[in-house]
């Protein structure tokens, strides 16, 4: 079973909000954290990728995430850049149970 919508650590939400801190790939930063939601299976966080994809918005679900950083204001995913790039778009909008299995099925293979 795919835990994609939850974090491998729930002590990582004791630190305070996770808005505002970077996200690190594993080759590099690929922006900063927009949004972050804590719902028990639906958690993820919206990363700001900036000039970097064109100021494209990235849904990344919790369990992607491999490490928080509070002191450093950081949060680690077992990512790409590259891998990043290709996810799927994600639009507040148009959110919806499809765009969520779209995120699942990308992702799930990443998560723990």
């Amino acid at each position: 079973m795919s835990n994609v919508w939850n974090y491998r650590e729930t002590s990582w939400l004791e630190g305070g909000d996770l808005v505002g801190y970077s996200v690190e790939a594993t080759d590099g930063s690929i922006g900063k954290i927009d949004k972050a939601t804590n719902e028990v299976g639906a958690s993820h966080v919206v990363v700001d990728t900036g000039p970097w994809i064109f100021g494209k918005l990235r849904l990344v679900p919790a369990g992607a995430i491999t490490g928080v950083d509070h002191d450093g204001e950081s949060v680690m995913v077992n990512m790409t850049k590259d891998q990043i790039k290709s996810a799927p778009d994600y639009d507040a909008e148009s959110w919806g149970d499809e765009s969520r299995d779209q995120h699942s099925d990308y992702y799930g293979p990443y998560s723990w």
